[in-house]
């Protein structure tokens, strides 16, 4: 049997209480995270969004980190566009890999069943 251990997060940005107060980031002023200029521009990894109880939302991987986070607050298609508000905490995990973020990807919906996540489910 294969063992996979889920590595801790290397960035974990929160909601600032602050919303509506100008930054410098466009996403921070309208979703109050005024930190996600800590997450990595060009390194790939695992992005996992969670709610103020946290619990897992939405699980993404990504080639270029920070530009993906932006685009699931902006995009008509993302999976949580509907959900946005519910985004308390995002925590990205740094994975170059792209066969190591396919893998993390999959066991973490699985086994902390993300609510939003509907492909890649393996449990009912």
């Amino acid at each position: 049997m294969i063992k996979i251990e889920i590595p801790n997060p290397d960035i974990v940005i929160t909601k600032s209480r602050q919303v509506g107060e100008k930054v410098e980031a466009p996403l921070s002023s309208i979703y109050g995270f005024t930190d996600y200029n800590k997450i990595p521009r060009d390194k790939g990894g695992i992005i996992l969004f969670f709610n103020a109880n946290d619990d897992l939302l939405f699980v993404g991987k990504a080639r270029k980190l920070r530009p993906r986070v932006k685009r699931h607050f902006e995009d008509t298609v993302s999976p949580i566009k509907e959900h946005r508000d519910e985004v308390y905490k995002i925590a990205v995990l740094v994975v170059e890999e792209p066969m190591d973020r396919e893998i993390y990807e999959t066991y973490i919906i699985n086994t902390l069943h993300a609510k939003y996540n509907i492909e890649k489910v393996f449990y009912k």
